[in-house]
C-alpha cells in the first residue's frame, strides 16, 4: 500500500517497485521532466508562465490535456496497485480498493478543477478581448509596444522598452434597464510608467464642457470649438454625454472602421485635453460593478464620512441608508457601488475622490489566492460588465505590466471646479496639461515620491506655492480618525 501511495505522488515509482522497470522509468522520467521544466520556467520567467492564462488556444489545449493526464494518472495508480498485490486477502482487496478510489479522486479532482478554470478563462479572454484582426478600432495602436513579434512570440526581456508610458481610459457607464443609452459618469485616465508600474490617475468631472478634438481629427470638422453648443452648461454637451451623443450626430464611419465610435471619440478628446495619447479604453457597466466586487469576495476600504446609499438631492429624495465611518470596512458589491457613486448632499468631486480609492483597493486586494478560490464567479462577472478595445494579442505583455502596477505607487489628480484654475464649463486645457506633466514628473523623478517632501511643479510655482501636483492615493484613502469622529450623519 505504501508503494501505491508513493506511486501516486511520483507516477511510475510503484511500477518500478513492482519490477516493471522500463514502463515505470519512462513514466517517472516524463513526470520529473514536466515538473522540472515548470519549476525552471517559474524561477526564470514567472510572468511568462502566468501569461499562458491569456492565450485562448493554449488554454483550450490545456483543458483537454489536463483531462487526459488525469485519466492516464488514474490508470497508472490502478496498474501500480494491481502489480504490487500478491495473493491479497478479501480484507486487503476491500482496503486496497478504497485506497485506490481515494487516490484516484485526489488525482482527478484538482485536475478537473484546473481543466474547468482553463475552459472558463479561454471563454473569458475570447469574449471580452477581441482579436486585432476581428475587431475594429479607429484609435488603438495597431501593434503591441514593440511590434507584432513582441505581442506574441519572440519577446525581448522587456517588451515595454519601446513604450515608456501606457495610457488607458477607464470609463464607468450607467447603462441599465431604467436608462436609455450610456452616460459615462466616470472618466479616469490611468497613465502607467511601464518601467516602474507607477500609475497616475487623472479624474475628469462628468460635467466638463467644451472637450476638444485633435486638429487633424475628422471630428474637428463637426466640433470646431470642441464638443459644445456654445453653452458650457448644456448637459447634452458635457463630457459624460459624448459617448452617446457624438455617434448620434456624425457619420458612423467618420473615423474609419470601428466597433465603438463613442469610445474612440472619448479617447481622442480626453487625450487632446490632457496632452496624453490614449492607447486603449475599458468601459465598465456600473450596474454590473456589484457582480465583480461580489466575485472578488468584497473589498476593504476606509470610510471617513457618512456616504449615502441612494437618494436624489435635486428631487429631495433622502437616502435609504448610509455607509458609516470606520477603518477597514469590508464592503460587498452593493456597498462598494454606493461608496463609489453616492453623492446625496455632496458633489461629484467627493465621489471622484472615492472612485480612485476603489480602483486602488482592487489593484492591491485582487491577490492570487482570491483569484483562484473565486475564479468562476470572477470570470462570469467579467463577461457581463467589461467592454474594451485591448486586443488579446497584447495580453501576454499586459500580464507582465500588471505585476509592476500592483507593486508600484498610485497617485492621482482630481480636476475640481474652482481649484487650481479649473473651470468645468470653460476648462483651460493648457493649464490642465501643465498639471498633467508636473504630476508625471513626480512619479518619474522618484519611484517612491513622498508627498510630505514636495517639489514645485510648473503650474503651481507661478502661484508661489510649493506642493506636489498629484496625491498619493494610499495616503489620501487612509483612515482619518479625526475626520471620522467629526462626521455627522446628514439629515
Amino acid at each position: 500500500m505504501a508503494y501505491t501511495v508513493a506511486g501516486t505522488a511520483l507516477p511510475g515509482l510503484g511500477l518500478i517497485a513492482a519490477k516493471r522497470r522500463v514502463a515505470g522509468s519512462i513514466i517517472l522520467g516524463l513526470f520529473l521532466a514536466v515538473v522540472s521544466t515548470l519549476a525552471v520556467w517559474a524561477a526564470l520567467d514567472l510572468q511568462g508562465l502566468v501569461s499562458v492564462a491569456v492565450r485562448p488556444a493554449v488554454l483550450r489545449t490545456l483543458t483537454v490535456a489536463l483531462i487526459l493526464v488525469a485519466l492516464f494518472w488514474v490508470v497508472v495508480v490502478v496498474t501500480s496497485h494491481l502489480s504490487l498485490r500478491t495473493r491479497p486477502t478479501q480484507g486487503q482487496r476491500i482496503t486496497g480498493g478504497v485506497l485506490v478510489g481515494a487516490l484516484a479522486f485526489a488525482v482527478t479532482a484538482p485536475m478537473a478543477v484546473a481543466s474547468r478554470y482553463s475552459y472558463d478563462q479561454a471563454n473569458l479572454v475570447t469574449n471580452v478581448f477581441g482579436s486585432e484582426k476581428d475587431t475594429k478600432s479607429a484609435t488603438r495602436p495597431t501593434l503591441g509596444p514593440g511590434g507584432p513579434s513582441q505581442a506574441g512570440q519572440g519577446q525581448p526581456q522587456d517588451p515595454w522598452d519601446a513604450k515608456p508610458r501606457l495610457n488607458i481610459l477607464m470609463l464607468g457607464g450607467d447603462a441599465g434597464p431604467n436608462r436609455t443609452g450610456t452616460r459615462t459618469d466616470t472618466v479616469i485616465l490611468a497613465s502607467i510608467d511601464t518601467k516602474t508600474g507607477n500609475t497616475t490617475l487623472f479624474s475628469l468631472p462628468r460635467n466638463t464642457g467644451r472637450m476638444p478634438f485633435p486638429a487633424d481629427s475628422p471630428l474637428r470638422k463637426y466640433y470646431r470649438k470642441g464638443f459644445t453648443s456654445g453653452d458650457g452648461n448644456n448637459p447634452e454637451y458635457f463630457l459624460n454625454a459624448m459617448y452617446e451623443n457624438v455617434p448620434a450626430n456624425v457619420p458612423k464611419d467618420v473615423l474609419g472602421p470601428t466597433d465603438d465610435l463613442g469610445a474612440d471619440a472619448l479617447k481622442l478628446s480626453v487625450g487632446q485635453a490632457l496632452g496624453l495619447p490614449v492607447d486603449y479604453y475599458v468601459l465598465i457597466n456600473l450596474q454590473g460593478f456589484t457582480k465583480l466586487i461580489n466575485a472578488l469576495g468584497g473589498v476593504t476600504l476606509n470610510i471617513n464620512t457618512y456616504i449615502p446609499i441612494g437618494g436624489n438631492t435635486d428631487l429631495g429624495i433622502p437616502p435609504e441608508d448610509y455607509l458609516k465611518p470606520g477603518p477597514d470596512r469590508h464592503l460587498d458589491g452593493r456597498g462598494a457601488l454606493w461608496y463609489a457613486r453616492g453623492r446625496y448632499g455632496s458633489n461629484d468631486y467627493a465621489r471622484m475622490e472615492r472612485q480612485r480609492c476603489v480602483i486602488n483597493a482592487i489593484i492591491k486586494q485582487a491577490n492570487p489566492t482570491t483569484m483562484l478560490t473565486r475564479y468562476e464567479d470572477i470570470a462570469k462577472a467579467g463577461k457581463d460588465i467589461v467592454r474594451t478595445d485591448i486586443p488579446r494579442e497584447v495580453l501576454p505583455i499586459m500580464v507582465d505590466l500588471s505585476w509592476r502596477v500592483k507593486n508600484g505607487k498610485v497617485r492621482s489628480i482630481v480636476f475640481k471646479h474652482g481649484e487650481d484654475g479649473f473651470i468645468s464649463p470653460r476648462p483651460d486645457f493648457d493649464l490642465m496639461q501643465r498639471r498633467v506633466n508636473a504630476a508625471l514628473d513626480e512619479t518619474e523623478s522618484s519611484p517612491t515620491a513622498n508627498p510630505s517632501s514636495p517639489s514645485p511643479s510648473p503650474s503651481n510655482s507661478k502661484a508661489g506655492k510649493s506642493k506636489t501636483e498629484s496625491e498619493d492615493v494610499n495616503k489620501t484613502c487612509a483612515y482619518n480618525a479625526k475626520m471620522a469622529a467629526e462626521a455627522q450623519r446628514p439629515r
